[in-house]
């Protein structure tokens, strides 16, 4: 169930990232995709793919967002319940006592 959830997630991200730089920026700088008569011919004008393509991201936002909250229910129905300070610690060890005499050293 995790795996097929994330594959969504992924999908959802990639796709999500490809409408976002499919959009017009706010002044329109790079003129790609815009409506100046050109070669749409009507089809599609400059307002309705801006519509549809801000219907789309705030669609796929909301499907990453859903996926985004299904993957945390899901992480912490799997985790064990409490903290890590309340596991047991393993005690400390003693510290390793030298084997040979020190030798000052001379500067």
């Amino acid at each position: 169930m995790n795996s097929i959830v994330l594959v969504i997630h992924l999908i959802l991200a990639i796709a999500l990232v490809g409408a976002v730089l499919l959009q017009k920026s706010e002044g329109g700088a790079l003129g790609m995709g815009g409506g100046g008569g050109g070669g749409m011919g009507g089809f599609m004008t400059g307002r309705g793919a801006a519509d549809l393509l801000t219907r789309t991201t705030a669609i796929l936002a909301a499907c990453f967002m859903a996926t985004s909250m299904i993957l945390a229910i899901l992480a912490a129905d799997t985790r064990t319940q409490g903290s890590i300070l309340d596991k047991p610690q393993a005690a400390p060890s003693a510290p390793v006592k030298p084997t040979g005499p020190s030798v000052p050293l001379a500067y």
